[in-house]
């Protein structure tokens, strides 16, 4: 597997990543827009899942922010990737990545619950508030989520 790492980090894209004086400050650039625009969606609908924002129709309210959400994680995951490939070998033995690895896997785990089981009782209860397993995937992913951009910050410290 180490084999893969370095392989990548002496790709082309790894090597223009090192070497180019505005390709690795460009796609930094593009994964905090990207975590800002993922974060405020996550925020918006999780908000919604935990009962805030109680005026807006839960269904159409998560149909509209996941769009933007699956648009700013698509800018994290091409972004992160080209930031990864400057120094694969090294980034990988790292374990806050490691850990943000493995909270981002919770967290798309979270989502495929939502998608699968939760959102199929999306209906409100009858006091208006959202129902329970709605508040624990909106807890879950907050908390996941949260914890992989502090991760993420924290890779250069370790």
């Amino acid at each position: 597997m180490e084999g893969l790492f370095l392989a990548l980090e002496h790709s082309g894209l790894g090597a223009a990543m090192r070497e180019s004086s505005f390709l690795y400050p460009l796609a930094n650039v593009l994964h905090i827009l990207g975590l800002a625009g993922f974060a405020g969606a996550i925020a918006i609908m999780d908000a919604r899942l935990l009962g805030a924002l109680a005026q807006m129709s839960l269904g159409p309210l998560v149909a509209r922010w996941r769009k933007v959400a699956m648009i700013a994680f698509a800018v994290q995951v091409v972004s992160g990737f080209m930031l990864f490939s400057a120094e694969a070998s090294a980034i990988v033995e790292n374990p806050v990545f490691r850990l943000k690895v493995l909270l981002i896997a919770i967290g798309l785990a979270n989502v495929a619950v939502f998608e699968l089981v939760t959102k199929q009782g999306l209906g409100d209860s009858v006091d208006g508030s959202p129902a329970l397993a709605a508040k624990v995937s909106g807890t879950v992913s907050l908390l996941a989520w949260f914890a992989v951009a502090a991760a993420g910050r924290l890779i250069a410290y370790f």
